[in-house]
C-alpha cells in the first residue's frame, strides 16, 4: 500500500500497491515538511505515540510495517512536539529553607532542625519572585524542608499572589493549625500538598523517621477540609512501603484530597542511602499497570505517578490493547505534564541558596539566580538546552519511539550512571526499533 500525502492541507489518498507492508510517505517538491494530525498517525502507526502530541516529519522515509522500523536508506523521522517549540516554566519549586522538622529516609536535600535556611533575605524572595512573574505566569510551589519554618513564608506568598503567580506550598502537615489555615486561605494559595508514604502510622512513621507524623498528616487534612483550603497529597514508594500503595491511595481520597501524586523514588539526598531499597523495573511495570487501571475507573480523585516517566508509555500501549480511549484527567492548572519527564522543559527548582536546577531531584546546577537572571538560566544554560535535544538521547531512550512522551527519568540516570543523557534505568521496555536489530 502506498499512502501519497501531497500538501500539507490535502487529503490522504490511498493506492494498492500489491498488498506489500512497506508504506510510502512524500509530498511535493515546495513542501519541505508536514504536519501529520494525531488522527493520521493513530490510523498509520497504531498509536504509538500518546495522541496529546502533533508530530513533525522530515520527508521522505520509509515505515516497514512487516519489521515495525524507519527504512534507515530514508532520513529518520524529526520528532518535535508542538508543545515544544516553545520552552516556558510552568511550574517553578522553590525551596525556601532545608530546615526541617522531619527526618525522612528519602529526603532529595537531606533536610532536619540543622539545615541551612539558605541566604534569601525576604527582600531578595520578592526580588525573585518578580523576575519570575517578568517572564512567565507559572505554578511557583513555596517547598523546603518545612515552609513553615520561614517566619515570613506567608508574606512571600501574598507578594506572589499579587504578582499573578499561581502560588502553592508544600508541606509536611506537622506544623499546620486553624490560624496557619486561615492565613492560606488570606494569601490565596491555590494548593497545598501533603506527604503521605503509607495507609497506617505504622508504614508512614517508619518512612518518615518521625513517630506521630501520620497523625500529622491526618490532623492537617482535617483542618484543611474544615476551612475550605484545596490539598493534594504526594505518596513516595520504595520497596519497604511498595506493598502499601493501594492502602495509601485509599487512605488519600478518604482524607478528601483533590488529588494523589504517587511518588517512584529518585535516589538524591538522603535518598542515596537507600538505593538498594529501590523498586524494581519489574515491580515499576506492575506497579504502574495497578494505576492504570485505577485511574481508569477513578471519576473522584485526580491520579497522577510522578517520577515514573514510563507511565507515559504505558498508557497508550494499554489502552491500544484494550481498544480504549483513555482520556486523562487534570487539575485546573497544569505544570505542562502531558508527558512524562518535564525537567527543564516546563519545570523546575531553585534552591534556598539561589540555585536552579531542572527538577526537585537533579544535583546538577544550570545557573544562580543571585548571579544570572532567572530567564537567562533557563533559555541558555547548557544543562536545560541538553535536556531538550531529545535526539542526543543515549541508550534505549535515545532510539525508543516513545521519547517523546516518555523521554525516561533524566534526574534517575543521572543518579545511577552519573549521566543524565543516558537511558531510564528502571525502564524494561526494549524499542521496537532494537527489537527488530536483535532478530
Amino acid at each position: 500500500m502506498i499512502v501519497l500525502l501531497t500538501g500539507v492541507n490535502s487529503g490522504m489518498q490511498n493506492a494498492a500497491n500489491g498488498g506489500g507492508s512497506v508504506i510510502l510517505l512524500y509530498v511535493n517538491a515546495y513542501c519541505k515538511r508536514l504536519f501529520i494530525t494525531v488522527q493520521a498517525w493513530l490510523q498509520l502507526f497504531n498509536g504509538y505515540i500518546f495522541p496529546e502530541y502533533i508530530l513533525e516529519f522530515n520527508f521522505p522515509f520509509r515505515y516497514d510495517f512487516e519489521h515495525n522500523v524507519v527504512d534507515t536508506e530514508y532520513p529518520e523521522i524529526c520528532y518535535r512536539s508542538f508543545m515544544s517549540t516553545e520552552f516556558i516554566p510552568k511550574w517553578i519549586a522553590w525551596e525556601t529553607t532545608q530546615k526541617c522538622n522531619l527526618h525522612c529516609v528519602h529526603c532529595r536535600c537531606s533536610s532536619d532542625l540543622t539545615s541551612s535556611e539558605g541566604d534569601f533575605t525576604t527582600e531578595e524572595g520578592k526580588k525573585l519572585l518578580k523576575e519570575i512573574a517578568d517572564f512567565s505566569k507559572p505554578v511557583v510551589v513555596l517547598s523546603g524542608g518545612e515552609p513553615l519554618l520561614r517566619t515570613d513564608i506567608f508574606e512571600l506568598a501574598e507578594y506572589g499572589t499579587s504578582l499573578g503567580l499561581r502560588m502553592c506550598m508544600a508541606t509536611n502537615g506537622a506544623l499546620v493549625t486553624d490560624e496557619i489555615c486561615r492565613e492560606m486561605r488570606r494569601v490565596d494559595l491555590k494548593m497545598v500538598s501533603l506527604s503521605l508514604d503509607g495507609s497506617t502510622a505504622e508504614v508512614h512513621d517508619n518512612f518518615r523517621q518521625s513517630p506521630g507524623s501520620f497523625e500529622g498528616v491526618v490532623r492537617a487534612a482535617e483542618i484543611f477540609r474544615r476551612n475550605g483550603q484545596k490539598f493534594l497529597i504526594n505518596s513516595s514508594f520504595t520497596k519497604r512501603n511498595q506493598t502499601d500503595i493501594a492502602a495509601t491511595f485509599k487512605t488519600a481520597k478518604g482524607l478528601g484530597a483533590t488529588a494523589w501524586y504517587m511518588f517512584m523514588i529518585v535516589p538524591t539526598g538522603r535518598g542515596e542511602d537507600i538505593m538498594s531499597e529501590l523498586i524494581s523495573k519489574e515491580d515499576y511495570e506492575e506497579i504502574l499497570d495497578w494505576h492504570y487501571q485505577q485511574e481508569k475507573q477513578e471519576d473522584e480523585i485526580l491520579m497522577r505517578p510522578t517520577c515514573a516517566p514510563h507511565y507515559y508509555r504505558i498508557v497508550p500501549q494499554k489502552a491500544k490493547a484494550e481498544g480504549l480511549k483513555f482520556e486523562r484527567r487534570s487539575l485546573t492548572f497544569s505544570t505542562g505534564g502531558g508527558k512524562g519527564c518535564i525537567a527543564a522543559q516546563s519545570i523546575c527548582l531553585i534552591d534556598c541558596f539561589g540555585n536552579v536546577k531542572p527538577c526537585s531531584y537533579f544535583h546538577r546546577t544550570a545557573g544562580n539566580v543571585k548571579q544570572t537572571p532567572f530567564r537567562e538560566i533557563w533559555e541558555k544554560s547548557e544543562l536545560f538546552n541538553n535536556l531538550r535535544d531529545f535526539k542526543s538521547y543515549k541508550g534505549k531512550c535515545g532510539q525508543c519511539e516513545y521519547i517523546n512522551v516518555c523521554g525516561g527519568c533524566r534526574a534517575r540516570a543521572d543518579a545511577v550512571y552519573g549521566d543524565y543523557m543516558e537511558e531510564e534505568p528502571f525502564c524494561n521496555y526494549v524499542p521496537i526499533k532494537m527489537q527488530s536489530e536483535e532478530l
